[in-house]
């Protein structure tokens, strides 16, 4: 995907705070200005913007300066110099981040100026770009909630979906049993992250917990151990339950053949569906298994209905003309 869906913002002050930041950011300047929203998960390094180059700078990125950005800063006449970072903190950014341990006093001075917060990393460029990239794919992320049972099968993450009372959380508790793993009951947060996947995980309220009809809430960790749950999973299948009607058609011969398949859209990425008919007598844990495990084989180019397709046709051709 080249989109990013949903726009979200967290501000400069939540970003520098938080604990999920594997850097440390001390700010030396700028304490007005910690309210102001950052809407990009990518950082900018716009060493053009310091030679009067604004064109492309996103006042809502983080920018960062690194040591070529001030290395030329430091070769500019004083007055060039201070032309430069005035023009460059005037233009509204959310935060700027250093990666040399001891700023200009020309850029704090045009910091507390503009009210635009300013911090330096104690590590490296290429570290603090990466530990900004991961706290603000995490932070930023597009997110939805779906009613559902979220399982983790076979390493594959798998999304229960059906009406309330078919038995999604049955044939998740069933899937523990079977030694798979839960994520997330009832309730599954989906955030997306680039380059176009989707996570799911629990609320933090339900988080290791699962509502089974007559037993009431069980907690899944306690029950079956640190290894029957997971924190959070790519959702890569989804599996729809549907009652099936006994006096209904069993559909047409193709969907015998190849399931009844398709897509569904999650935060704009498309998703492999299958729909599971369930009746008395069906043991939807084990079918849940088996769609994993067809998944599996045709994600790496094995169709066994297309299989099945070519070996009918190729019989029929090797048969007399009468």
């Amino acid at each position: 995907m080249s989109t990013i869906p949903g726009a979200l913002e967290i501000t400069t002050g939540e970003l520098a705070s938080d604990d999920r930041l594997s850097v440390r950011l001390k700010r030396v300047a700028g304490e007005a200005g910690l309210d102001r929203p950052l809407r990009h998960p990518r950082i900018q390094k716009s060493g053009l913007a310091l030679a009067g180059h604004y064109y492309g700078v996103v006042p809502t990125r983080v920018q960062v300066l690194g040591g070529t950005e001030l290395s030329y800063l430091d070769k500019l006449e004083p007055s060039v110099r201070g032309a430069a970072v005035r023009g460059y903190f005037a233009l509204g950014l959310s935060c700027v981040v250093l990666t040399r341990d001891e700023p200009h006093k020309t850029l704090v001075a045009a910091a507390e100026a503009t009210g635009t917060p300013l911090f330096v990393s104690d590590n490296r460029s290429s570290r603090t770009i990466n530990a900004l990239h991961a706290l603000l794919d995490e932070r930023l992320a597009p997110q939805t909630k779906l009613h559902g049972v979220l399982v983790d099968v076979f390493g594959i993450g798998v999304l229960l979906l059906g009406k309330s009372g078919i038995g999604k959380s049955e044939c998740a508790l069933e899937l523990v049993l079977r030694g798979h793993r839960l994520v997330a009951d009832d309730v599954v947060k989906c955030d997306w992250r680039p380059p176009g996947m989707v996570f799911g995980a629990a609320e933090d309220l339900l988080r290791d917990h699962i509502e089974i009809r007559g037993l009431g809430v069980l907690n899944v960790r306690q029950m079956f151990g640190h290894t029957a749950v997971k924190p959070s999973k790519y959702l890569r299948l989804i599996v729809h339950l549907k009652p099936q009607k006994l006096d209904a058609p069993q559909g047409d011969a193709m969907t015998r053949l190849t399931g009844d398949v398709g897509y569904r859209e999650v935060l704009d990425v498309h998703v492999p569906q299958i729909t599971i008919p369930v009746a008395p007598g069906r043991n939807i844990a084990v079918l849940a298994e088996a769609a994993v495990r067809s998944h599996m084989l045709k994600s790496k180019g094995f169709d066994p209905a297309q299989t099945f397709i070519d070996r009918q046709a190729h019989q029929m051709r090797r048969l007399p003309p009468w």
